[in-house]
């Protein structure tokens, strides 16, 4: 493998913590190194769109897919990583409310004076689901998106929210928030993480290796640590040095 060699990446926030243990991971066990650019997971797919060069790109499996069709990713170079739960927060001190089951989330909700939420998949997911409920009108005053690249968590923390949902992983290690628990089973949010190799990337044989090493099951520690779960079913690959 060249030394000197480094691979570059982009991808959501959701992420960032996750795919820093595994590149980590990746270059102590002789593998590829990437130096990987987290931001805004709309900023992440614009920036890709608009040519920016980089040898792999992490984002939703929707959101791959998406720029597999615009000519963005290679085609059949999509690897599946982790999948994510939502999760709800309050700021630390504040009264935990009762997740058990739906009836006992809608209600948590209805009573909140605010309610904050992200920019991607999940977000609109919760959207969604807010409209199913019939109570998207009465919300919507209350209802507070935060900006690209910035947690949830963190508004939560400083009061700018008083009930926060995001991804498990995006919300595990902000300070000032208690975390009050997964979303229940029958309205869960689960957003599947992928990977693919940008159109512009420059050292196809490394990327691949390094995105199999990224899937495989050596990888699950990092994945649990954060809050995520791996997705199977996958083939434990070689390390490929070049």
């Amino acid at each position: 493998m060249n030394a000197t060699l480094t691979l570059t990446g982009i991808s959501s926030m959701a992420t960032r913590a996750v795919l820093a243990d595994l590149a980590q991971a990746c270059a102590a066990q002789g593998g590829p190194t990437i130096a990987i650019e987290s931001v805004g997971g709309v900023d992440a797919a614009r920036r890709v769109q608009a040519g920016e060069v980089f040898d792999a790109v992490f984002l939703a499996g929707d959101a791959i897919e998406r720029l597999v069709a615009a000519g963005h990713v290679v085609p059949g170079s999509r690897v599946d990583l982790m999948r994510s739960g939502v999760s709800v927060a309050v700021r630390a001190g504040a009264p935990v409310p009762d997740l058990c089951n739906e009836v006992a989330l809608r209600q948590a909700v209805l009573n909140a004076t605010s309610i904050g939420y992200s920019t991607g998949p999940s977000g609109a997911a919760l959207l969604q689901l807010f409209e199913r409920w019939g109570v998207m009108e009465a919300l919507r005053p209350r209802l507070v998106q935060a900006p690209p690249g910035v947690p949830v968590g963190q508004l939560v923390a400083q009061g700018g929210v008083a009930l926060g949902f995001q991804q498990t992983s995006e919300l595990l290690h902000v300070p000032g928030i208690t975390l009050a628990g997964p979303l229940p089973e029958a309205v869960a949010i689960t957003t599947t993480f992928s990977a693919g190799l940008c159109v512009t990337c420059r050292h196809t044989q490394a990327t691949r290796a390094l995105l199999d090493f990224f899937a495989s099951p050596a990888a699950d520690l990092a994945k649990q640590r954060q809050g995520m779960d791996a997705c199977r079913p996958f083939t434990q690959p070689e390390i490929h040095h070049v």
